[in-house]
């Protein structure tokens, strides 16, 4: 990290770093949408006016605003205004709805939500009356506006809590995650020293803005000057042309943009896909060792993989001059103030290169939960997160992740780790993406099913097939899957686009 984001970093406020680098730089662009460019002179100004209008509407310090908003310049600046303010803000993810929304705002105890109106289809404003949200006010392309003269001085504790973000539910409610502006900062600092990135890179959004990537993303573009393109849309090869329009040298997002970004690159092998791209970088699902190798040869870029949560919006990152192996089979080191944990059953630390669970301290780990009992259940007596994620740290410092807890199926009283297994399918031609999972079986206890998502043009899959290649990969042999689904697309949520195993547990667990 170069000196002046270095200095930055050290800010106790996302607002004191907006005030910051709008004083370094003004005239920069930090955000680009469409024929949109906003610098980062506008952004302080435009947000404090933002500011202006909510404190005119009743938010004050401390007030719960909850914003439901696409990935848009509005709605940055509207998070910016809130955080001026010292406001808590609980961002929703634009694609939940009622279930989760109601959840969120229920929780939170939201006495103001922000809404797009009728955004893609859906009326939103319409669900928020229906839910009985307080405070309801459209912030797609129109925001409060005012005069700053009239806000309160700015915050100056970094470490009030000032964020609630909502963890993607699967079989249960959702969990609302507390951070603090300086967790924020500290994850963004660690993916801003990882990628070694400069003021003549462009960045891009293709996630939505409402997940903790978005601020994490954002104070990245603050430590270190340079723009981002948004995408309120994302779809290939549509965005295509916005990522060639504005000359973007980092894409990604995670794991399954890779895989489609790599997917348009073979359209037209011979002809580069962005021309100015030179690093894929993202987080979320961990990446299979072969998508990395056919990102770098067939793509000509480098691609650097994270580990990060919605509890820890970054723990460790992939760095563009680490060795090709462990740029392909690790998630990277963490960066200096994040301390990671390998434990054995009974809690205690495990030796280097010894598989345990992950667990973490520092400062870019949350608060905890809204949930008290929740929050006493995820940390050790020593303060560390439990994760629930499995892996070891290599004498390097490079951590490798191997899987779940949860996601460990038991065959025969044998642990089975579904990542081995999903890892070598990944090699095969005709393997577009695969999810393994186990489900009950009677004389077993749990049988491996392997559910592949065929790669178009690709020949038939057989289970057969399957079998034989990951013989040949040499797996053992109680580990070789028992049955074998195919399907057009495996189910994904709707932010980083990861598998939704429990989705295919429940489809498969009668067949």
């Amino acid at each position: 990290m170069n000196d002046t984001a270095h200095a930055l970093g050290a800010s106790r406020t996302l607002w004191e770093l907006v005030t910051r680098r709008a004083g370094l730089t003004p005239d920069r662009p930090v955000l680009l949408q469409d024929d949109r460019t906003l610098t980062f002179g506008e952004l302080g100004e435009r947000a404090e006016r933002v500011a202006a209008g909510l404190y005119g509407m009743g938010v004050r310090p401390g007030t719960v605003v909850a914003w439901q908003l696409p990935t848009r310049i509005e709605t940055a600046l509207l998070s910016f205004a809130l955080a001026r303010l010292g406001a808590v803000q609980s961002p929703v993810i634009p694609f939940y709805r009622d279930r989760e929304v109601g959840f969120a705002l229920r929780e939170s105890k939201a006495e103001f939500f922000g809404v797009p109106g009728t955004w893609r289809g859906f009326d939103h404003t319409a669900m928020a009356r229906r839910l009985g949200a307080r405070g309801i006010f459209e912030a797609y392309d129109a925001l409060p506006d005012g005069d700053p003269s009239v806000l309160p001085p700015p915050p100056a504790d970094g470490t009030a809590v000032r964020w609630i973000y909502w963890t993607s539910g699967t079989t249960s409610d959702p969990k609302g995650v507390l951070h603090t502006d300086r967790s924020l900062i500290a994850g963004g600092s660690c993916l801003a020293h990882a990628l070694r990135l400069s003021a003549d890179d462009v960045g891009s959004m293709a996630f939505p803005y409402a997940h903790i990537a978005g601020p994490d993303y954002t104070v990245m573009l603050l430590l270190y000057g340079f723009p981002a393109v948004m995408f309120e849309q994302f779809a290939l090869p549509d965005a295509l042309e916005g990522y060639r329009k504005h000359g973007v040298t980092v894409a990604g997002g995670s794991t399954a943009f890779y895989s489609m970004f790599l997917a348009e690159q073979r359209k037209q092998p011979d002809q580069k896909l962005i021309p100015s791209l030179r690093l894929l970088a993202g987080g979320g699902a961990p990446k299979p060792p072969e998508l990395y190798h056919s990102v770098v040869r067939e793509m000509g870029v480098q691609l650097t993989h994270g580990y990060g949560m919605t509890e820890v919006p970054m723990i460790t990152m992939g760095a563009p001059d680490d060795t090709a192996e462990n740029l392909a089979t690790t998630e990277g080191k963490p960066p200096e103030g994040m301390e990671i944990r390998i434990t054995g059953p009974d809690g205690r630390q495990v030796p280097a290169g010894v598989d345990g669970e992950v667990r973490l301290r520092g400062e870019a780990v949350c608060q905890g939960y809204l949930d008290p009992a929740q929050t006493a259940e995820a940390f050790d007596a020593d303060g560390f997160l439990i994760t629930g994620d499995l892996g070891h740290v290599l004498d390097s410092g490079h951590l490798v992740l191997t899987g779940r807890l949860k996601d460990v199926i038991i065959r025969k009283g044998e642990n089975i780790s579904a990542k081995e297994i999903e890892d070598l399918l990944h090699r095969h031609p005709a393997v577009g993406d695969v999810a393994v999972i186990g489900l009950p079986d009677a004389d077993r206890g749990e049988r491996v099913c392997a559910v592949v998502e065929a790669r178009p043009g690709a020949p038939a899959l057989t289970l057969d097939a399957v079998v034989a290649h990951l013989r040949a990969e040499g797996l053992s042999v109680h580990k070789l899957p028992e049955q074998l689904e195919v399907v057009d697309a495996l189910p994904r949520n709707e932010t980083l686009r990861k598998v939704l195993k429990y989705k295919l547990r429940e489809r498969y667990s009668d067949t």
